[in-house]
This record gives C-alpha cells, sequence and structure tokens, in this order.
C-alpha cells in the first residue's frame, strides 16, 4: 500500500465466528501467496502485546493494494473494515495511533496563553484524544505504537513549532493542567461524597462559593453525586475545573444537559477567567452558537469517524466555522465533505394555519406542597407543524410531554383526545440485550424497506449500527436509534424530548432534516424540546415558550409564532441572536456589541429584521 493509505479493522465488528473469512478468501495478494491478511493470532508472535482476539484479522499495509482494490471492504458480511486513501496533501505522520490497523490521529491543536482556542468536527475523529495528549494524559507515539518513539524523538517531530515549548513545559511539569471530561455521566462511578466535597475539596483559588452561585449549583452543593442530573453533574463537573489553579484548562464538551441560559453562562465564565486572569482554555464543543460566543480561534477536525482524524491549523472562529458547514477548509484547499451543512429557513416561518389536531385546556400540575408545580396556559396542537418547546431545565417541559401522552394526570384540567403519541423521552436508557436491527425491526413493518432507508436510516446514519447490540452503542448512537424508533411508529403526534443531545453538528442537522421531512410527507405533527437554538430555528413552525423558577414553578404560554416566542425568550436570557451572511446560520451577538444594543432597542432579539452580519 502507498505511505498515504491506511487499513482500519473495527474490532468490535469483526466477528469471525459468524462468517467465512471472505475478507481473505478473496484478497488479490491472498491469492497469489502474500500475507496480506491473515488471523491475528497467525501474525503475532505468542505472548506479543496486540487488541483483539486471536481470530480477528489483521491487514498489513505494506502489501495491501488500497483503497482502488477494496474487494476486502466490499466482502466483509459486517462492514469492520476500511481501505481509505488519506488526502494527498497530508505529508506528515501521525502524532499518535492507536495500533496496528487502528485509529490514526495528525495534526494536534495548539493551546494558547490567555485565550480560548476551540476544537470543532464530528464525533469520532479524535478530539478527545488530542485534549488526552495536551493534558499529559497521552504520549504521542507518532504512529510507532510497536515502538513508541522517546521524548526527544517527539520534541524533533514538534521542533519549530508553538507545541515544542508546550510539550516539553507540559513533560517538565512546569505547567499545570486542569481537564473536564466528556461523558459526565461517568463522575459518580469515581467520585463517592456529596457535591460540596468534589468542589471544594480541589478549590485551589478560592473561588469556589463564587462559581456555585453563578451555575446555581447551590441546591444540590449537600446532595451526594450520584442523585445528581445529567444538567447538574456538568455544571458541578465544570465547576470543579475552574476552582484549580492551572496554566491551561481543558474543557470536553460544556453544553450537554444545559439549557441555552445555562451555557451561556457557562461561556462566559470561560471567557471571564481566560481575559481576566490570562488563563488558556482549549474548548471540544457541538454548539455552533456557544462556540462562536467564547471562542477565539478554532482548530477544524475532520477525517473519517473511527478511522482516522485531522485537526487543521487554528482558524479565525467565523471562518472556522463558515469553512466546517460549507464543507471546503481554504488555507488547506481541501474538501472534507461532499455538501454544504446549510440552514435554509432564512427567516422565521409564517405561523402554520393547518387545522388543529388537539386542543388542551388550562391545566395545573404539582408534585405535592413546597414541590414543583406546573400551570399550563390552554393552546392548541395544529396538523402538520412542528412545534418547538424552549425554556430552562427544571420549569417543567418534561412534565408538560408527560401530560400531554397521559403519563403523568393533571391536577386540575386534563386531555381529553384519543391520540396516539409517539414519545422519545429526555434520557435514552436503552437496556434491552437485543441488536439494533431486531429492536428496530420490532416497532415498525416498514423496517428495510426502500422506503424506511430513504427516510429514517439514511438521513440518521444508521446503516454502521444496525448489527450491534443496543448495549455496546455510545451516547449518540443511542440517540440516533431512539429517535428513529419514535419515527418509525404510526402516531398522530410525535413527541421528541432533546433530540440534538449526544450529536455532533452533522448528526444535529441530519435529525432535524429526518424530523421535519418525515412531518411534511406523512402530514404528521411533531413537537420538540430542545435547548439547540440552531435545531429549533431550522425545525419549528410555531414555539412554546416556558418560564418561572427552576425546580420550584413553570408556566407554559400558549404557542405562538416564532419571531414572537423567540423575542420573549431570549430576552428572557438577555441575548440577541443575528444571521451569518455567508451560511445563514444563527450567531450570538457579543454582549454589549454595536449590534447587541441596536437589536435590544429595537426589541429585535431574534435577528436583526435585515439580517445583517456585522457587529
Amino acid at each position: 500500500m502507498a505511505d498515504d493509505s491506511i487499513a482500519v479493522v473495527d474490532l468490535d465488528r469483526c466477528q469471525p465466528d459468524r462468517c467465512n473469512y471472505e475478507c481473505m478468501n478473496y484478497c488479490p495478494p491472498n491469492r497469489t501467496g502474500k500475507e496480506c491478511i491473515v488471523e491475528r493470532g497467525d501474525h503475532y508472535d505468542e505472548g506479543e502485546p496486540h487488541e483483539g482476539g486471536p481470530d480477528q484479522v489483521f491487514i498489513s499495509e505494506e502489501i495491501c493494494l488500497g483503497e482502488t482494490c477494496g474487494i476486502c471492504v466490499e466482502k466483509c458480511p459486517f462492514d469492520a473494515i476500511e481501505i481509505i486513501n488519506l488526502p494527498q496533501e497530508l505529508d506528515e505522520e501521525p502524532a499518535h495511533r492507536y495500533g496496528d490497523n487502528a485509529f490514526s490521529l495528525y495534526g494536534l491543536p495548539a493551546p494558547q496563553e490567555g485565550r480560548v482556542t476551540g476544537i470543532l468536527g464530528p464525533n469520532g475523529i479524535g478530539k478527545t484524544t488530542a485534549v488526552r495528549i495536551l493534558a499529559g494524559e497521552i504520549e504521542p507515539n507518532l504512529g510507532r505504537h510497536a515502538d513508541p518513539p522517546d521524548f526527544e524523538a517527539v520534541m524533533d517531530a514538534y521542533r519549530g513549532t508553538e507545541l515544542q515549548d508546550y510539550l516539553a513545559d507540559l513533560r517538565d511539569g512546569d505547567v499545570t493542567v486542569a481537564r473536564k471530561p466528556q461523558y459526565v455521566d461517568k463522575i459518580p462511578d469515581t467520585f463517592s461524597g456529596v457535591t460540596r466535597d468534589l468542589i471544594e475539596g480541589v478549590d485551589e483559588r478560592g473561588v469556589a462559593d463564587d462559581l456555585v452561585d453563578r451555575l446555581d449549583i447551590g441546591p444540590v452543593i449537600d446532595q451526594p453525586i450520584d442523585t445528581l442530573s445529567g444538567g447538574e453533574l456538568q455544571r458541578v463537573a465544570l465547576a470543579a475545573t475552574l476552582v484549580r489553579d492551572a496554566d491551561f484548562y481543558f474543557l470536553d464538551e460544556i453544553t450537554p444537559y444545559l439549557d441555552i441560559g445555562q451555557r451561556v453562562t457557562a461561556a462566559r465564565l470561560i471567557r471571564e477567567l481566560a481575559e481576566e486572569e490570562d488563563r488558556s482554555m482549549l474548548v471540544v464543543e457541538h454548539d455552533l452558537a456557544v462556540l462562536d460566543l467564547l471562542a477565539d480561534t478554532i482548530h477544524v477536525a475532520y477525517g473519517r469517524p473511527s478511522a482516522f482524524g485531522v485537526v487543521t491549523d487554528p482558524k479565525s472562529t467565523k471562518n472556522g466555522i463558515n469553512e466546517y458547514l460549507t464543507g471546503y477548509l481554504d488555507n488547506e484547499n481541501m474538501r472534507i465533505r461532499q455538501g454544504e451543512i446549510e440552514f435554509e429557513q432564512h427567516a422565521p416561518r409564517p405561523t402554520s394555519t393547518g387545522d388543529t389536531l388537539v386542543e388542551y385546556p388550562a391545566m395545573t400540575k404539582s408534585y405535592g406542597e413546597g414541590e414543583f408545580t406546573l400551570d399550563v396556559d390552554a393552546g392548541e396542537v395544529r396538523n402538520n407543524e412542528v412545534l418547538g418547546i424552549v425554556g430552562p431545565n427544571g420549569i417543567g417541559k418534561s412534565t408538560f410531554a408527560k401530560l400531554l401522552t397521559g403519563r403523568l394526570d393533571a391536577d386540575e384540567g386534563s386531555v381529553d383526545v384519543d391520540l396516539d403519541i409517539s414519545y422519545k423521552p429526555q434520557y435514552v436508557d436503552i437496556d434491552q440485550p437485543m441488536r439494533v436491527d431486531a429492536f428496530l425491526s420490532s416497532i415498525t413493518d416498514d423496517f428495510g424497506s426502500s422506503y424506511w432507508n430513504t427516510e429514517i436510516a439514511g438521513p440518521l446514519q444508521l446503516e454502521r449500527v444496525m448489527e450491534q447490540d443496543l448495549t455496546d452503542l455510545s451516547g449518540g448512537e443511542r440517540q440516533r436509534v431512539a429517535i428513529a424508533a419514535c419515527l418509525s411508529k404510526d402516531a398522530d403526534l410525535y413527541l421528541l424530548d432533546e433530540p440534538s443531545a449526544h450529536l455532533d453538528v452533522e448528526q444535529r442537522v441530519l435529525a432535524t432534516r429526518a424530523i421535519r421531512r418525515y412531518t411534511e410527507n406523512h402530514d404528521a405533527t411533531a413537537m420538540v424540546i430542545d435547548h439547540d437554538i440552531y435545531m429549533i430555528d431550522l425545525l419549528a413552525d410555531r414555539l412554546q415558550v416556558f418560564d418561572g423558577t427552576p425546580a420550584e414553578y413553570g408556566h407554559a404560554g400558549e404557542p405562538v409564532g416564532m419571531r414572537d416566542g423567540m423575542n420573549a425568550f431570549l430576552s428572557n436570557l438577555d441575548v440577541t441572536f443575528r444571521r451569518d451572511q455567508r451560511t445563514g446560520r444563527p450567531r450570538i451577538n457579543k454582549p454589549g456589541s454595536q449590534k447587541d444594543r441596536e437589536q435590544k432597542k429595537a426589541g429585535e432579539y431574534y435577528y436583526a429584521p435585515a439580517g445583517d452580519d456585522a457587529e
């Protein structure tokens, strides 16, 4: 194989006990007597450390003919093999490779003192690997996983770059780092105790009280960690990271489980720490509005998920996000995606005028004296519309969903209609010991049909997970399967609670299109609860706004037009949005900027009418 190609074997998918080694039997070099594809037990010496089982396959990259052959890729019944021609412009060695036929990462982001650096890219592209290298948790092996280089060789590879001094200081202990993990729901597995112990136990800057107040952690400060919700764990993890006295902070996804107000608060905290105390921040994030608000520069990550990833040199935040969305990197002269990620709706859609699907009365639900209470104004949901639902966490959005579905009974008022409702809950907890294809085929007779593949499976990128067990799926994979399950049912109303959680930018847009397209093609009605402004902006015809005091009292207004609803919602957050002239994407105005002041004065929080992108 040429030096610019790699072979990748997904060991989670390689199932030799269920195939006839078609990859080996049809491999052209193998058929001429060469050992290109062999069993791992035959390739490695006895006792030699390696990934995978002895019956799984190993591919010699030196012998393989490359992507132009691809016979093993086509013959593998489990899609476990990828032969990939790397971009011709990629003339460097990997920063790190995990093993033979395993993921490779090319390039590393460069933390910059006193600035916020962002990383933007799909899931499975190596962003967390890059963060772990820069945090000192992994030593880069320059692709030589079998014979890792010494530190001097690593320094030679980065000589003359910003990373040379950083890596040297990191190795010598001259810089300190703090890292917030990506998956905060794993925190209870490693820490037992109350929230106060976790935060105050690492408070090296004496700012715990201030962060607890600003992140609104006070109500749970003395609660056991294993009783906290996802949003509470995310804020606790951020506080426990920012209280440390570090030179460099690495924050791996700060927005999952947070509502829009909490996301803006977190972004402002990070910016303040960088600007006022000259601290350095590196943030991995999929929420483009938040990334736009907090980052000074960004690195774009691209490649093939689970196969290889490339991290670009830094770009301005605006240009980097726009290039990522268009799929073409200007400086690199590189196309990273065939099509653009488009924001087709450049103005709020007119209010839906369809017939009424369900009309509900004013309702009240209380969880007991001194507990949370929700008041719902009377309203209606219309046929063939997507109704977006927005509001802070703990304000009763999921309670309202459960009242409509009949999972909860109201104390006053009730929904007296006979509707078939398909419901995707907020937290996707799939614990059934069955394969994805078996699970989805049990829901709909359309499973596997050209219609189902085109309308649901294709947009949600489910092909590669069909033969996996539900319990082995990642958070993003579970989310996409749950959306597919919801849309696959015959129903009058599709209710999706936070479908954007754990999805990267491309997956969110594709999920949005799947939901929107389904409602349009089937005259179906959907209600979508979400915190991602981009998803709501692309998806919703009308908006229902929730307000009140989280965990105490919630109020659900009647559904209104997008402009009225977003102006009411964003004014509560003191945030204004504008349109990017190049891509049409929503952008948060910098607080206090000329554009921010002008829109607030005009009462237009949801984009200036002229759509001007200038600040």
